[in-house]
């Protein structure tokens, strides 16, 4: 912050200007005061026509993202036109929606999904073969580029294909979702004159084609065995799983239901024995829920998988010889894997109302803050 005075990491931390760490319903006011100051400098100005961006991502891997940063509509959110596949928790929720009160700006967009569309993409295509409005590559060596669509015709083009929709689903950013949703009900009261078209009633989004969205799975490490010596603990798992000790030879799952695990220095597959297990809707299919029923309730104990202190989450990016490691190391007495959720998995639970357990999904492409924003 210190090196460069246009970081909206000073707006983040509206404290350093003054030496202090400043937290909690506090620190609102000055983030306010401080995304003024970076308006008035000059530093942010706003386009003086509608429009919508192209953003295209390009990160330090190769890996592509294209898609549109758009308002969507708390209504279509209400109304379940924009899906949801996860729990929110209600507490983060109002702590969110007081600061977007106090603010009055998204600056982090929700991640959104939809089905593949040619005429979509023909429009994509035409305006990235255009000189981007704007460039940069982050210090992770990530490249962002942006393109304006002002045309009437093409932003008439592109609604008209979303409204043809039957839906589309949150990919990222379920709390800042729902928080935005809250404060559509909370200006709404506040204001008798209220007709549903004011910058409230929309959040700041960046929808993406399903085929541009890439899903990792996650690691869970659990502290302890609830217990149960080594020998016990297996003999347990045998009830629902086929289980084979690879060793000291590293196993990745190729298949739905089958899971790697490493305990006590090696590494095990465990292949879900169909016959143990009812498959009733489609959040009982997903391997994230079969090891919670299977495992990680019954055998470990672990009820309440948002608020345990037992279980830890490791992004699959990392890989099973990290995992390896925090298990040797003993910081954690067993560690498990599995396949990614796939989009259609996440539609199906979504689209039956169901909500799949925390760390389900690590999805890409992880956005950054203020590129775009948003004011309501």
């Amino acid at each position: 912050m210190k090196a460069n005075p246009f970081s909206f990491l000073h707006i983040l931390n509206p404290g350093y200007k003054y030496h202090k760490r400043i937290s909690g319903k506090k620190r609102f006011g000055l983030v306010k005061n401080r995304y003024e100051e970076f308006k008035e400098d000059g530093y942010f100005f706003q386009d003086q026509k509608p429009c919508y961006y192209v953003h295209k991502i390009v990160d330090r891997n190769g890996q592509v993202f294209c898609g549109i940063i758009a308002a969507a509509s708390a209504k279509d959110y209400e109304n379940d036109v924009i899906k949801k596949h996860e729990d929110t928790i209600a507490a983060r929720e109002e702590l969110f929606k007081d600061y977007l009160l106090t603010v009055g700006f998204n600056a982090e967009a929700v991640l959104l999904t939809y089905p593949d569309n040619a005429n979509i993409s023909i429009i994509i295509e035409k305006k990235m073969g255009e000189r981007a409005e704007y460039e940069f590559t982050t210090t992770f060596k990530d490249t962002h580029l942006l393109w304006v669509i002002d045309q009437k015709q093409d932003l008439e083009a592109i609604q008209h294909e979303f409204e043809a929709m039957d839906a589309i689903y949150i990919a990222d950013g379920h709390h800042r979702s729902s928080s935005s949703y809250l404060l559509t009900q909370e200006r709404h009261k506040q204001n008798d004159s209220h007709t549903g078209d004011e910058a409230y009633n929309f959040f700041m989004s960046y929808i993406i084609p399903e085929s541009h969205l890439k899903i990792h799975e996650f690691f869970r490490l659990i502290t302890d065995l609830n217990g149960l010596s080594k020998e016990e603990f297996l003999i347990a798992l045998d009830e629902h799983f086929r289980i084979e000790n690879r060793e000291t030879t590293e196993y990745v799952p190729s298949k739905k239901h089958h899971f790697n695990m490493y305990l006590d220095g090696e590494f095990y597959s465990l292949y879900l024995r169909k016959a143990q297990y009812t498959f009733e809707n489609a959040l009982d299919q997903l391997d994230a829920q079969i090891l919670y029923k299977t495992v990680l309730a019954p055998i470990l104990g672990i009820q309440d998988l948002r608020n345990s202190d037992r279980i830890d989450y490791v992004e699959g990016k990392k890989g099973a010889a990290y995992i390896k490691g925090l298990v040797d190391e003993k910081k954690y007495a067993v560690g498990f894997g599995m396949l990614p959720v796939t989009v259609e998995e996440l539609k199906q639970v979504a689209d039956q109302g169901l909500k799949m357990p925390p760390k389900s999904t690590y999805i890409e492409p992880k956005l950054r803050s203020a590129i775009t924003i948003y004011e309501f």
